[in-house]
């Protein structure tokens, strides 16, 4: 178990009535049982970031911190979404034999 004395605040759990509770006195009644939807939907995380350098225009930076800390983890996120869009697209198009001109699937390109 991590030591609880690594955080910033103290934390206002009583620990020692947690660790010496039993499984058996953990009351569940609360959580709704968890059906085949929630497993169908469940996202499947890729396991341990990668670290890169990336360049980005100065007003997109600016914009994501703007917003304070965890930006990277929200710039992860916009990119994760447009990932998934772009699956999506390509995957729809592969399965109705739509191509774009010449023969290429569109893509996103600038300057």
């Amino acid at each position: 178990m991590k030591s609880r004395k690594n955080t910033k605040m103290p934390s206002k759990t009583d620990w020692e009535r947690i660790d010496a509770m039993r499984d058996e006195d953990i009351d569940y009644s609360d959580i709704p049982k968890l059906g085949p939807d929630f497993f169908k939907n469940a996202i499947l995380w890729p396991g341990p970031k990668k670290q890169i350098t990336l360049r980005v225009d100065p007003d997109v930076l600016t914009f994501f911190r703007k917003h304070g800390r965890g930006y990277q983890t929200t710039m992860n996120a916009v990119l994760r979404k447009y990932m998934e869009g772009r699956k999506a697209l390509l995957s729809s198009q592969s399965k109705s034999g739509a191509r774009g001109a010449a023969g290429r699937s569109p893509s996103l390109r600038s300057g």
